[in-house]
């Protein structure tokens, strides 16, 4: 009867340990991570909280970026012209876990000369960056040497696997291309052309599935998330509104 009395407090206690287990994950686990909560931010802000400028050395025009009020919310602006330069915010997030980006973005306008294929037409009235973690040592001979290279003249090392989330002038939605500098980097087509433009669009989009579309393998941890407004190749013009941006579980 002892025994079977012990086996029974036993198991109760086992459940209640796992029961308090659960509720513990089910606590640290937010149903979402907010990344860009724009809309809490003060008006004329050119630096969101959380995030900071992203430039490029051979780019001496950027894009202004700004928290302002449109439409009765609080967003980023961004204003392009003949210019390039970004947002940027270091996270950690596992995209198994948080596998839905969601945001709403609005632009004035797309370019004429925008083409996701060429190194000429690579400019976007909006985009956003998700970048990943990755092995170096998974690379071959040529792109590891090339990523050193990198490494050496930058002093830092580039992201070797990046999926740009893009606003783009001609190619149809749903367009997955390789960037036209490196296949390290994949554009998807989220938005395409002027119909849509001057309208806030919300947006949401599974990275885990789009990693595995654009790369054919699993992702590692999401290491950084970015938003740009470019019009550098282009020497257009252009004005995008970011909303607030989010990780959400499935």
């Amino acid at each position: 009867m002892n025994v079977k009395r012990k086996t029974c407090k036993l198991l109760i206690g086992c459940v209640v340990a796992l029961s308090l287990m659960t509720l513990a994950h089910t606590a640290e686990a937010p149903a979402r991570i907010e990344v860009g909560k724009f809309s809490a931010e003060p008006e004329g802000n050119r630096i969101p909280a959380d995030w900071k400028s992203w430039t490029f050395k051979k780019i001496e025009r950027h894009t202004t970026y700004v928290t302002a009020r449109e439409d009765g919310n609080v967003v980023v602006r961004a204003e392009a012209s003949a210019s390039a330069s970004g947002l940027i915010r270091e996270v950690r997030v596992a995209p198994q876990e948080y596998p839905v980006l969601a945001w709403r973005w609005k632009v004035s306008n797309t370019y004429v000369k925008g083409d996701v294929s060429r190194k000429d037409g690579d400019d976007y009235p909006a985009r956003i960056y998700i970048a990943f973690d990755y092995d170096p040592q998974r690379l071959g001979l040529i792109d590891r040497a090339k990523h050193a290279a990198v490494k050496l003249l930058y002093g830092e090392a580039p992201p070797l696997r990046v999926i740009n989330y893009i606003w783009e002038s001609k190619a149809p939605k749903g367009t997955i291309a390789s960037s036209t500098y490196t296949d390290w980097v994949k554009m998807i087509v989220v938005e395409s052309g002027n119909e849509l433009a001057n309208k806030w669009i919300e947006e949401q989009r599974n990275i885990l599935e789009d990693y595995r579309k654009a790369f054919g393998e699993e992702p590692s941890t999401i290491t950084g998330i970015a938003i740009m407004t470019d019009a550098d190749n282009t020497g257009e013009a252009a004005t995008a509104w970011y909303g607030d941006i989010a990780f959400h579980q499935r």
